[in-house]
């Protein structure tokens, strides 16, 4: 769950940026130029089969766990005060893991089916395939935009969990680091999942056209 956890947390990583180009703002040409290359390039056309592997292990992992976390208890505690000794999100991991699971199919059908084998059908300035013109009329729907939002604030508290339980799965503590890896974790938690819910509000807006 840990090394599947940090693979996820490194793509996540490597998405946000290529996504925030939008934010340039000059008509999606920088957006499509950086989709075209992620697109094309044989590497990481590979590599996506490596990303979703380890997405539907971290999945599958997800799901025994948690229900390995109640067959091993069946009968409830007379008192449970989990608030006690954790954060109702680390307590919620099946939950949040859940609703990512709703978005990302709605998420890979919408755009991840379309550019890889359904086709972009049209172009932009530079004859790149205009990923950024799907977007912009994807995200003209405010409940599309709804669930990014709140799929994001699952992810940020998915990930406030995940990101140092992934270090400490992998026994990687120490009394002088595993402060600043937490304090990392928070950082990270917050300004990528911001960055992803920016984007379809800003486009909804029309901030980015």
């Amino acid at each position: 769950m840990g090394i599947t956890g940090l693979f996820l947390i490194s793509f996540l990583l490597v998405h946000c940026f290529l996504n925030s180009l939008i934010f340039v703002n000059d008509g999606g040409l920088t957006f499509n130029m950086g989709a075209h290359f992620m697109g094309t390039n044989w590497l990481i056309r590979s590599m996506e089969v490596v990303l979703f592997a380890g997405l539907l292990a971290h999945i599958f992992q997800g799901f025994r766990l948690t229900f390995q976390n109640q067959a091993a208890r069946p009968v409830k505690y007379a008192v449970n005060n989990g608030a006690a000794n954790s954060k109702w999100y680390s307590r919620s991991m099946g939950l949040l893991g859940t609703l990512l699971l709703i978005f990302l199919i709605v998420h890979i059908s919408k755009f991840w089916v379309m550019s890889r084998f359904t086709g972009i059908p049209t172009v932009d300035a530079n004859g790149n395939h205009d990923l950024f013109a799907v977007m912009v009329e994807t995200f003209k729907n405010p409940l599309l935009v709804l669930l990014y939002v709140l799929a994001m604030v699952s992810l940020a508290y998915h990930l406030l969990h995940g990101f140092a339980s992934a270090f400490q799965t992998l026994g990687w503590n120490h009394k002088k680091y595993t402060p600043i890896i937490k304090s990392l974790g928070v950082w990270y938690s917050i300004i990528i999942s911001l960055l992803f819910a920016a984007m379809p509000v800003a486009m909804y807006l029309g901030l980015i056209k």
